[in-house]
């Protein structure tokens, strides 16, 4: 088998004539992922960093070249198959060929955090478009460069920063080579932030396809509570753009964390996101995950505890159309006592789109007394529909309390029958059952205009 690489493709050095090929499909993820590390590589200046974020990229590049590009053939991607990225010509890291206006993103501004808003556009931080007059005193909110400007933070960040995600998997690395943007959220100890934050990353299409590569971090300190909305948003445009964004998220001891995550772009773009949480001793969190409009969305959520007691709550909802592959991969990994764990998570699914859910629960022998329940559930709209669902709990404590379970239907025929003889047409009464489904995930988001939003994306997204 021949596959065709242009010149762009190869890029470590030599140049490649448009008749060269390569003679195996793994030589050709080879370059493929060669070229990506080599884009990622001319977002950072040499020299311009301080030395620790110097050394996890390289920490990062050593890595990438130990690990491959994912197959069907690996385990954790045995469902999702990257074939269609492949075949996009990764060509910048996209760089603004003219500057975006406020009124440009105003459809994905929020009442609620129009003072507590930061902005980011291809992964560059806007300033301009940014709005943090509502913050109280002493929390910090903003880019790395600013973070770094500060003394008390720029000492504490290399602990954090880049500790939680890893290096071994191979889009958690290419994250770490091109770090040099991020979004900060530190609230410091007994702090309570009333008012959401929101970290909004904007996609705004170039003429060729572009590698953004989002990155947050969010610092809870001991007693802290904030509420913050992480969303992925696209500008008009047909061309295709690969996001690949790590977040990280500390709770320390006795702290709430609510956060809320929406992937929302367009049928042209490629999204793979990794989440990975620390929970501290009397910690709470909460997820609400919305997977909406990727060619290829995949959402990776890892969870993992450093003291007893905590309690973790994990919604999400995937409404998939078209000929999408959404994804969602979770994993609470328990290793202490009296911890409580509640997963829900529910797709719609619908044309020949394609939904994953793959949640592992793990309870360590030291973490007796847990209590953790998950439950998929699936609504498959059309015969070409598909959901692969794997809820899984592995348990080694012998004093536990743990459920899971897992469901795949369609709209009940005597649902439909029942409303219908209550006086609604077919296509309204299956809407609703739609809208009622969905509803019990997003009802519980904390953002009461974002819950509007995505009640009336439900009705345009899913075509019955």
């Amino acid at each position: 088998m021949t596959i065709q690489v242009s010149p762009a493709l190869v890029g470590l050095g030599g140049s490649r004539s448009p008749d060269d090929s390569i003679t195996s499909p793994a030589a050709y993820r080879t370059a493929y992922l060669a070229n990506l590390k080599r884009l990622a590589e001319t977002t950072t200046t040499a020299g311009s960093s301080p030395q620790w974020l110097q050394q996890l990229r390289e920490q990062a590049a050593a890595h990438l070249s130990e690990l491959s590009f994912p197959t069907t053939h690996d385990e954790e991607w045995r469902f999702t198959d990257l074939s269609a990225l492949l075949q996009v010509t990764i060509a910048g890291t996209g760089e603004l060929t003219q500057p975006i206006t406020p009124d440009a993103i105003a459809p994905f501004m929020l009442p609620e955090t129009q003072t507590s808003q930061l902005v980011f556009v291809n992964g560059y931080y806007q300033a301009d478009l940014s709005n943090l007059t509502g913050l109280p005193p002493g929390i910090f909110v903003g880019n790395l460069a600013a973070a770094l400007q500060q003394p008390e933070l720029a000492e504490k960040l290399p602990t954090y920063l880049g500790g939680l995600a890893g290096l071994r998997n191979v889009f958690a690395a290419l994250n770490a080579i091109g770090l040099a943007e991020a979004a900060i959220v530190w609230v410091p100890k007994n702090c309570v932030v009333q008012i959401p934050i929101h970290l909004l990353f904007i996609t705004a299409p170039q003429v060729q396809p572009q590698l953004i590569q989002p990155r947050c971090l969010v610092v809870a300190e001991a007693g802290s509570t904030v509420n913050v909305l992480e969303s992925y948003r696209q500008l008009a445009g047909e061309t295709p753009t690969f996001t690949n964004s790590v977040t990280e998220i500390w709770l320390g001891e006795n702290t709430q964390v609510n956060h809320s995550r929406i992937q929302w772009q367009s049928t042209t773009a490629f999204q793979i996101g990794k989440t990975a949480i620390s929970q501290a001793k009397d910690s709470r969190y909460t997820n609400h995950a919305i997977n909406l409009e990727a060619q290829i969305g995949r959402h990776t959520l890892e969870v993992s505890q450093t003291g007893e007691q905590t309690e973790t709550t994990l919604n999400g909802l995937t409404i998939a159309a078209g000929e999408e592959c959404l994804d969602t991969h979770t994993a609470v990994d328990l290793a202490f006592p009296y911890s409580r764990v509640r997963q829900l998570q529910k797709c719609i699914v619908a044309d020949r789109a394609h939904a994953v859910f793959n949640g592992a629960i793990i309870v360590g022998q030291k973490a007796q007394q847990t209590d953790a329940g998950q439950l998929s559930r699936n609504l498959l709209l059309s015969p070409r529909a598909r959901v692969d669902t794997k809820p899984q709990l592995e348990i080694i404590a012998d004093n536990v309390k743990c459920t899971h379970g897992a469901t795949v239907s369609q709209l009940e025929a005597d649902e439909i029958f029942y409303l219908q003889s209550r006086g609604l047409d077919r296509g309204m009464a299956q809407k609703l059952l739609v809208d009622a489904f969905a509803a019990e995930v997003i009802e519980q988001l904390p953002i009461a205009s974002l819950r509007q939003q995505l009640i009336q994306t439900v009705k345009t997204e899913v075509h019955l």
